[in-house]
């Protein structure tokens, strides 16, 4: 068997072109254009990276785009008052602050303090908690990018055994949510689980988000399984997931590959996410 490859890059420029479509239309009819603003702190090079892709997506597809750079020494509270100035701003709707902030930054209040509507990170425990009961709300950008990306295949995910590899609170644990909402039923894997290849062997679904290259092995994957690799690690031979992916290939039915599976989905959620967002706001 040779697993089909779900390509995440080619089906992220589809929505890109999709939300692109949507903007101009809100454009033409003299509606609010749905704005996001992006804060970084500091100069990290990879944050810096990151927000230069959010402000090109964001501007690619006609969306109002504020970016504020900030130096690394700024204080929590000249950062917590951009925050309020945001939160009341009629042209914004979304707004991100690039993680991880300098050290002196308590970024569990940054998050706190963005309106929990604009939360297109989907970081606000409101919307933690709306998600954990079912309520409507904004969605971590990675784990609603992993849904769709599941969905692109054809198969089923009610009824299906879904394994997920990491709890961390970006990504494993709210993409478990999202897999027990369309009736999966779910197997939350981390570092203290005991035999961890037997656990995974039993998904139909394998969702991994670890960290760690290659941890999931070939003969830990179901043959026919849908497998989702969230894993970014770069070593000096480039850029590797958490699925050891030449030989999961010949198992699974499915498989993203590291790069170009999950990573580009991210940002292409954040534009629905300020999409939406700016729609509950009008």
């Amino acid at each position: 068997m040779s697993a089909q490859i779900i390509d995440g890059k080619a089906m992220a420029a589809q929505l890109r072109a999709q939300i692109k479509t949507r903007v101009d239309a809100i454009r033409e009819a003299g509606g609010c254009v749905p704005g996001l603003a992006v804060v970084l702190v500091g100069e990290d090079p990879a944050s810096q990276i990151y927000v230069r892709n959010k402000e090109r997506a964001c501007k690619a597809v006609g969306m109002h785009s504020e970016v504020y750079r900030l130096p690394a020494q700024t204080s929590q509270v000249e950062l917590l008052a951009l925050i309020d100035r945001l939160n009341v701003d009629p042209a914004i709707h979304g707004i991100l602050v690039q993680s991880p902030p300098p050290k002196h930054i308590d970024e569990s209040a940054v998050i706190r303090a963005i309106n929990p509507d604009k939360d297109v990170d989907g970081f606000h425990v409101i919307n933690v908690g709306r998600l954990c009961t079912g309520q409507p709300g904004l969605v971590s950008c990675t784990p609603k990018g992993v849904i769709h990306l599941i969905k692109s295949t054809g198969v089923e995910i009610c009824g299906k055994v879904a394994v997920v590899i990491g709890r961390s609170n970006i990504v494993g644990k709210p993409v478990a949510q999202l897999l027990l909402q369309e009736n999966a039923t779910v197997i939350q894997c981390h570092s203290r689980t005991k035999n961890l290849a037997d656990m995974v062997r039993l998904g139909d679904i394998v969702v991994a988000a670890v960290g760690k290259k290659n941890i999931i092995t070939a003969d830990m994957i179901k043959p026919g399984a849908v497998v989702i690799d969230v894993g970014m690690n770069r070593t000096e031979d480039g850029l590797f997931g958490d699925v050891d992916f030449e030989a999961a290939s010949e198992v699974a039915g499915y498989i993203t590959p590291v790069p170009g599976g999950a990573g580009p989905m991210t940002i292409a959620m954040l534009l629905q996410n300020t999409l939406e967002a700016a729609a509950r706001h009008v």
